[in-house]
């Protein structure tokens, strides 16, 4: 592995490790979004996406992770928290609720991370519209890593998705380069304007994460030192998604088909390569 400015750029077969944790997270997320339903506590979800990881060859990722040690598989935001909140039995899913999962796994030294924001039981439209935006900047973040461009590229596409709709975004928060660490540079905000930062490098692996609210975008930590709500209590949504730099375009390690599909909405090619048709 090369490193430059201490970003780390990996080969080609190191990023097809990376494939593999990231196939696991999408799995483990698959089964998540089944399973939040109404009377489901945010502990049920934990134990299931641990069991799920590790019978997939894989360890949590966030599990012991940095000072005070994170207790958990998942993380586990409901309604007015944003991200990093810790799963409880105290926690009972109701129906019209949101609750962003984020989830990562580390197989064979690599990892994969990736969030959604999954609405339970009946979810007023003005809420599902708001986990629309959010999963549709994301998408266009994805779309705007390409290789030689700028850093925030991603960002200023995924601002110009979301500020027509009026939501807040998060700041302070958002997406890093990943690979034998979970947390890597560089950091990516999810505003600002293009043409800026580091390079696009092939090789180059980042997990890119929009959090928006309903609201003010202020965000305040719990007494927990983990959880992120929002300063005024409106709802938020987070999605995220690993994607690689590539010459054939950007690969998304952490979505079942590479990102193929919504990639080519956007009119963008995906730079999964030919044989990696999982």
């Amino acid at each position: 592995m090369a490193r430059r400015e201490h970003v780390q750029i990996k080969t080609a077969a190191e990023i097809a490790k990376m494939r593999v944790a990231g196939l696991l997270v999408a799995q483990t997320l698959d089964k998540l979004r089944e399973a939040a339903v109404p009377g489901v506590t945010t502990a049920d979800l934990d134990a299931l996406a641990e069991r799920t990881i590790r019978a997939g060859g894989g360890i949590p990722s966030f599990k012991g992770y940095a000072h005070p040690p994170y207790p958990a598989s998942i993380c586990s935001s409901v309604n007015d928290e944003v991200v990093h909140a810790i799963p409880s039995r105290k926690r009972v899913l109701r129906s019209g609720d949101i609750i962003s999962i984020d989830c990562g796994a580390i197989v064979d030294g690599w990892h994969g991370d990736a969030a959604i924001t999954v609405p339970v039981g009946n979810v007023a439209p003005e809420v599902l519209d708001m986990i629309r935006v959010c999963e549709e900047s994301l998408w266009r973040g994805l779309a705007a890593a390409q290789l030689g461009g700028k850093l925030t590229d991603i960002s200023h596409a995924v601002e110009q998705h979301i500020r027509p709709f009026g939501y807040g975004i998060v700041d302070n928060y958002g997406g890093h380069g990943i690979g034998t660490e979970m947390h890597q540079p560089p950091h990516i905000l999810n505003h600002g304007r293009p043409g800026r930062g580091i390079k696009l490098t092939a090789g180059l692996a980042l997990a890119i994460e929009p959090m928006i609210t309903m609201g003010s975008p202020d965000t305040k930590v719990l007494e927990d030192d983990w959880t992120v709500s929002t300063m005024d209590g409106s709802l938020a949504a987070h999605t995220e998604h690993t994607v690689a730099i590539t010459p054939r375009g950007p690969w998304v390690l952490t979505a079942h088909d590479g990102g193929a599909a919504k990639l080519a909405a956007l009119g963008v090619a995906c730079g999964q390569p030919a044989q990696a048709t999982t």
